[in-house]
């Protein structure tokens, strides 16, 4: 089993910066990782892709935060982070981490609020 654990959110204003971090604990260093995302549920809406990372650290972006948010893993998929820069109030939302594993499935955390003030 893999647990993950998000941290870092809260409450920011418009153009500022936030760091989401993400903790795996459990058995992810006995898995074979292949990529890792940050999703987000904004109230009312359905869960979106924000950024993701593969194996190979290449990075996939949701058209409506590229050249904002970074994406990026340590070598042992332990940590996961997102950098924010130059955030908006639609940006508020339940950021979601997970990690997809080759052979045990794919592991989501409880998520973690941001909110954006105008």
């Amino acid at each position: 089993q893999v647990q993950l654990a998000e941290s870092g959110g809260g409450l920011v204003q418009a153009g500022g910066s936030l760091r989401l971090s993400c903790a795996a604990s459990g058995d992810i260093s006995r898995y074979a990782s292949v990529a890792a995302g940050w999703y987000r549920q904004p109230p009312g809406k359905q869960r979106e892709l924000v950024a993701r990372i593969t194996i190979a650290r290449t990075t996939d972006y949701a058209d409506s935060v590229k050249g904002r948010f970074t994406i990026s893993r340590d070598h042992l998929w332990k940590r996961v982070y997102l950098q924010m820069n130059d955030v908006r109030p639609e940006d508020t939302a339940v950021y979601y981490c997970s990690v997809q594993t080759r052979d045990h499935g794919t592991y989501w955390g409880q998520g973690t609020q941001v909110t954006v003030s105008s």
